[in-house]
């Protein structure tokens, strides 16, 4: 039977353990940047760009909630310590709350890392402003984002130095299209009366019409913010890699649990990689910033991948 005084000292233990990890979850965690190394097997790749590397970069989220000084020494530090040949951002520059956002956003993005051979970029749900549907916010954060050296790419490709960049507009976005529609509602979300149709008010095509499209003999990479793109039926024939962010993580990971809280229907795509086949992988970056200031075990993240040539294999 516990004595009083051995009972105060565990719980005071206790206590004190509690308060160290929370501690430890919203001071250390979310300013802890991991950089993850990781191969790239690309079909087609040109010889004279294996060993080559690709940065890739997610969910920075310029805003009231995430420190900017953190971010400017995260993207500096790659920039000046990893010197990348490509570089790719994934979306979610910012978390909208009004026209400062675009300011700060060109000021932190002065130090993101440009590729010696291409720098390009793909816009997440929150570079869509309130409920992801403001075309005009996403038209002043791509502007933004290409005044810092990015090509931005939203249900377009560019074929850059060898490599075949495929930028999606994001999910939740009027942009994708019709079956980004679907999965508003499946989450629950309002619809988009003018985003049911191959062609978008300015003439851009949809999410669906810019994959029917890419080039099959080119090594591709695809960036599409939110994984549970992956899993709609507009991927025949593409094979390469997807960046995707969105997720953070789950921001918290209990040991041995999965993450309590993923914005994703598929709660499978929490991060890293997923073969989503045939001859296609599905990356999902953990990000940098936040949506609230705590992460565990699950630190935010910056990869840097090797390119190398992966063998052909014949499409099924």
């Amino acid at each position: 039977m516990l004595s009083r005084r051995r009972f105060l000292v565990l719980g005071g233990t206790a206590l004190a353990g509690a308060a160290g990890t929370g501690l430890y979850a919203w001071r250390v965690e979310p300013h802890w940047v991991e950089l993850v190394r990781r191969r790239m097997p690309l079909e087609h790749l040109p010889a004279e760009l294996v060993g080559r590397t690709l940065l890739h970069v997610s969910d920075i989220h310029v805003g009231p909630r995430v420190d900017s000084a953190f971010l400017v020494r995260a993207l500096w530090e790659a920039h000046d310590e990893l010197a990348p040949d490509f570089v790719s951002v994934s979306g979610d520059f910012v978390s909208y709350r009004s026209a400062k956002e675009y300011r700060e956003l060109a000021r932190v993005l002065k130090h993101l890392p440009r590729g010696r051979l291409a720098t390009v970029a793909a816009l997440g749900n929150h570079d869509y402003g309130f409920g992801w549907r403001d075309l005009g916010v996403a038209d002043q954060v791509s502007s933004v984002v290409a005044d810092a050296g990015a090509v931005v790419l939203r249900n377009e490709t560019v074929v850059a130095n060898g490599l075949q960049f495929v930028g999606l507009g994001d999910l939740w976005s009027p942009e994708f299209g019709r079956f980004g529609e679907r999965a508003r509602h499946q989450l629950g979300h309002p619809s988009h009366a003018d985003a049911t149709t191959a062609h978008q008010p300015d003439g851009r095509v949809d999410a669906d019409a810019a994959l029917k499209v890419v080039a099959p003999d080119k090594p591709t990479i695809v960036l599409a913010h939110n994984p549970d793109a992956q899993d709609l039926p507009i991927w025949d024939g593409i094979r390469g890699w997807v960046l995707a962010g969105h997720t953070h993580g789950g921001q918290v990971k209990p040991p041995f649990l999965p993450a309590p809280l993923l914005p994703v229907r598929n709660k499978r795509y929490s991060a890293g990689a997923f073969d989503v086949g045939p001859g296609r992988t599905l990356y999902i970056n953990r990000g940098l910033g936040h949506l609230i200031r705590v992460r565990f075990n699950v630190r935010p993240e910056i990869t840097l991948f090797t390119l190398e040539r992966a063998p052909l294999r014949a499409s099924i």
